[in-house]
């Protein structure tokens, strides 16, 4: 029997385990106790979802079993956090430059501006939500509000933001970059910063 977290194979003894079922409690007890939550399980390379988890659990234990975890701790959403943070740092200076560089034709640092602020903000909600895993996450606030009415509100200047782009609408472009989208990502990263 083979067992990975995260791609690294470890060491695990059996004790009284049977079934699958008795494995995965005995594993999630495991990980509970070291600040850490399983987000993917696979046996034998099929991905255990959550409308045949019932049914693996009762399959016996098999020699050759392989059982592949996906986990993320609580330091991993804090590292990630902290990174995080630094990089809308960098980002809300491009963003303020934006109008400045569509006025001088520097449209290759506007493209890749744009390019850095969807694939950032995709991996802060990616984040956010492993983060809602642990509850002392769930108590961050961005000006004044909680992750979801903070992107609530941000969602809709991203997608005006988007509108104007697709119609090359440049003062439009500008100004939300300038005055709307760089003030907020200063936001989340101070927010991401005074995490303890």
């Amino acid at each position: 029997m083979e067992f990975y977290v995260n791609g690294e194979k470890i060491d695990v003894s059996l004790e009284e385990e049977k079934t699958v079922g008795d494995v995965l409690k005995s594993f999630e007890i495991m990980i509970e106790q070291n600040n850490a939550a399983v987000i993917g399980i696979s046996l034998n390379g099929e991905k255990i979802s959550a409308e045949t988890f019932d049914e693996h659990t009762k399959q016996p234990l098999k020699e050759d079993d392989t059982f592949e975890f996906t986990i993320v701790t609580h330091q991993m959403i804090f590292d990630s956090f902290k990174r995080l943070a630094s990089l809308f740092k960098e980002l809300a200076i491009q963003m303020e430059q934006i109008p400045v560089d569509l006025q001088t034709g520097r449209d290759k640092e506007v493209s890749t501006a744009i390019k850095n602020l969807a694939d950032n903000i995709e991996e802060f909600c990616h984040i956010a939500a492993l983060a809602s895993i642990f509850d002392d996450y769930s108590e961050i606030k961005i000006q004044g509000m909680f992750f979801k009415e903070f992107f609530t509100d941000f969602s809709k200047i991203l997608n005006d933001f988007e509108q104007a782009l697709k119609i090359h609408d440049t003062v439009t472009v500008g100004d939300l970059a300038e005055y709307e989208i760089c003030p907020r990502l200063i936001e989340i990263a101070k927010a991401l910063e005074n995490l303890v």
